[in-house]
């Protein structure tokens, strides 16, 4: 899996209809620790908040990873409240009427979700797991 950036002045091209949340990990330090690297990494997140609990939003293309029958997959991690978000298309395209519908991968997308998290460990040296509770 290789991750590409998208910066803001290319956020509105690489969006789809299609991306849904994958997971929520509800881990406010984990949220800034993210934030942090993203930014550091990155510079200025994909797009401006959306809504008042969400302050950053990065989104990626997704490559070596088989997608079809879709063309392009598509990474998002964002906050929202104490919650950091990944969410993605995989799994999802768009029919004739720009409607989301379900792929044959869809079934896939915990997989998927693993393999994300995975990479994003690796790249970013964050865990991503949920908080123990005490």
């Amino acid at each position: 899996m290789r991750l590409e950036f998208v910066p803001v002045e290319e956020f509105y091209f690489a969006i789809t209809l299609c991306v849904r949340v994958l997971t929520e990990i509800e881990n406010p330090e984990l949220v800034a620790q993210m934030q942090e690297k993203l930014a550091t990494t990155l510079g200025q997140s994909s797009t401006v908040a959306a809504a008042q609990q969400n302050s950053f939003n990065y989104v990626f293309r997704v490559y070596e990873v088989d997608c079809a029958p879709a063309e392009e997959l598509i990474v998002s991690i964002a906050d929202w409240g104490e919650a950091l978000r990944l969410s993605s298309d995989f799994g999802w395209m768009l029919d004739e009427n720009r409607k989301p519908k379900r792929t044959e991968k869809f079934g896939q997308r915990d997989a998927f979700l693993q393999q994300l998290k995975a990479k994003l460990q690796e790249e970013f040296q964050v865990v991503l797991n949920e908080p123990t509770p005490l």
